[in-house]
Formats: C-alpha cells, structure tokens, sequence
C-alpha cells in the first residue's frame, strides 16, 4: 500500500509557528513518526508539502495510478480552496483530511472545511497524533474496500 501525505501553506514553519496551537515537533519530526507506524503497518509513505495551492493540486492529480491513498492537512486551504476540493474529488482516490488543531474550536472561518466533504474522513484536534490516526484510518479504509 502507497500513501501520499501532503502539507499545506505554513506546516513547514511547525515546531516555531504558534507552538501553544500546533506544538513543538517540526514537520520533519512528524514525518518520521509517521515513516514509524507507516512501517508497522507495512505501508510506504511519501511526505509532501508546499505552500501554493497549484503545485498541491498538481500532486493530487499526479498521485492517481501512484498512490492508493492521500492524507492531506491542507491548512489554511481548507476553508479557502475549491482547487484541491476538485482535484481530490477528481482522482477518485480515498483521501482523509487531517489537522493538528481542532479547527471546530478554533476562529469562525476556521470551522468550515471546502476540502473535507471530498474526503472520506476527517481527523482534526489530535496534534502531531493526527497524522498516525490518519494513516491508520486511511490503511484501514483501504483494506476494507480493495
């Protein structure tokens, strides 16, 4: 099983950025946490992240035929791209949105996801744990429906 995790605008300043709302591991740290469990799980796993939206889209769509899954924290994205909501919606891949933050207690344009309603899931509130539970949830998911 292949899994591609891809990081919106700003997760690459994580571990200085608003440690109180997003902690003190940096994305790299989160990614070889993840590359851990991914393991366990006997999955690969591939980290991506950038901060234009055209270059997230671009990967979604390169990801059909490569990819039997996506993990996107899509972050300031989400409440903002109907892009990525297409491109996801587009590949057909299972994909599950996952946050660090609970965006559901957080500013009122932050409670509305565009990207979420194209994913089978979401998983937001759980910090650097988000990304396990979402590579958990999203391996799941594919060995119950392949």
């Amino acid at each position: 099983m292949k899994i591609l995790f891809l990081n919106g605008p700003n997760l690459n300043l994580l571990g200085s950025r608003e440690p109180d709302k997003y902690g003190s591991q940096t994305l790299s740290d989160i990614e070889k946490q993840t590359k851990i469990e991914a393991e366990k799980l006997n999955t690969e796993i591939i980290f991506y992240q950038s901060n234009i939206e055209g270059e997230l889209v671009n990967k979604i769509q390169e990801s059909k035929g490569n990819f039997d899954g996506i993990v996107i924290n899509p972050a300031a994205y989400t409440h903002t791209s109907v892009a990525i909501r297409d491109a996801i919606l587009a590949v057909e891949i299972p994909t599950v949105e996952i946050h660090l933050s609970n965006i559901h207690k957080r500013e009122e344009f932050r409670k509305n996801s565009l990207t979420a309603p194209a994913c089978i899931g979401q998983i937001t509130g759980f910090g650097a744990e988000s990304y396990k539970l979402g590579l958990i949830a999203i391996t799941d998911y594919l060995k119950n429906t392949i």
